[in-house]
């Protein structure tokens, strides 16, 4: 207990010096009770007619729209769930002007919820979705409540604005996430397993002072400043901010 005591002290100093950027994954909201994809349990270990990693691909989606919508209601859109301590420090952090940036893989909206207003979905979001043909918007909600494919008012289908398989990460977004991290003093990484690509090459764009890894698995990332494998949710909260 006294090492991670430690730790989080040096990790409020970095904080203190203000210019940090935080980029996370799914770890992020495992503590609100939305499943990440990789682990046991995870959205990946689902049975189900196809494997999932195909279910989630612009292909699949084209093809098999009722198949994708029928997983994607079950397992992609967890609307109940809540911000937890993780999400609540990080708004907290930019409000005190100690955080540039929230760089994001996931999809929940749990950083908005939150908060936190410079939020960069390098994947998405599923409360924002598009009429394929009209391109007229819909929220989460209207996803959740149709029956079998979402369909808007012209009769379109509606499609996710969440990056599938297949698909490239939006332009804008990336470039922008690519110069907080060039820029930034201090990068934390937080709950992600810098698998998905090419958003986890974001990280080998920091050259700045710190980099601080938080995540319960072990990370091929050299160079760390300071790391963590507790829960993120853990860490942040002992903060105290």
């Amino acid at each position: 207990m006294k090492d991670l005591e430690e730790r989080v002290k040096k990790l409020k100093r970095i904080l203190a010096e203000g210019n940090a950027v935080f980029f996370g994954g799914a770890g992020v909201s495992t503590e609100s009770g939305v499943p990440d994809f990789r682990s046991s349990g995870g959205i990946f270990t689902k049975k189900y007619a196809y494997p999932p990693e195909e279910i989630l691909s612009h292909g699949f989606f084209r093809r098999h729209t009722d198949v994708f919508y029928d997983f994607y209601k079950k397992y992609m859109m967890p609307l109940s769930a809540k911000p937890n301590a993780a999400h609540i420090a990080l708004a907290k952090l930019e409000e005190k002007g100690l955080l540039k940036a929230v760089i994001t893989q996931n999809i929940d909206g749990l950083h908005q919820a939150a908060g936190s207003v410079n939020v960069l979905e390098l994947h998405g979001s599923i409360h924002r979705n598009t009429c394929t043909e009209c391109g007229r918007k819909y929220d989460a909600r209207y996803i959740a409540d149709s029956d079998g494919v979402p369909r808007c008012a012209c009769g379109g289908i509606i499609k996710p604005d969440v990056v599938l398989y297949g698909e490239p990460l939006p332009e804008d977004t990336f470039a922008k996430a690519d110069m907080y991290v060039r820029e930034a003093d201090a990068l934390i990484v937080g709950g992600t397993s810098l698998n998905v690509y090419p958003a986890a090459g974001l990280v080998y764009a920091f050259g700045g002072k710190n980099l601080v890894l938080i995540n319960k698995s072990a990370l091929a990332t050299r160079g760390a400043s300071l790391t963590f494998d507790e829960p993120i949710g853990e860490v942040f909260s002992l903060l105290g901010l």
